[in-house]
């Protein structure tokens, strides 16, 4: 959720594509917390093919195999839009390197 929060923050100047990755992958993520909180939410959906929430039994040991797998889940798809949000950020910073007295000023827009 924090990639979500920061590519949020830096929207104006990000892909949009990654800010849309970031949201979905924090939207599945909080459908698992749902899914595993102690509250009845049996019958809820939020998915888009309509199917009802089933509860993660965390109390069990294959509820909580079954959050953790989905976790380790979570952190694979996360790994490629963090490495995405990175390179962003590094291009950004790119673009406002001060500049050295002999070359031209660096320019934010062409």
């Amino acid at each position: 959720m924090d990639l979500y929060k920061h590519a949020f923050r830096l929207s104006p100047l990000l892909p949009s594509d990654l800010v849309a990755d970031a949201f979905e992958l924090a939207w599945d993520i909080r459908i698992l917390d749902m899914r595993a909180a102690p509250y009845d939410m049996t019958g809820w959906t939020l998915d888009p093919t309509g199917e009802p929430w089933t509860p993660v039994p965390i109390e069990t040991a294959e509820g909580k195999a079954a959050y953790a797998a989905a976790q380790r889940g979570f952190a694979e798809r996360g790994e490629p839009i963090r490495r995405r949000l990175i390179e962003a950020c590094e291009r950004l910073l790119m673009l406002l390197e001060v500049p050295d007295a002999d070359r031209a000023p660096a320019r934010l827009l062409p």
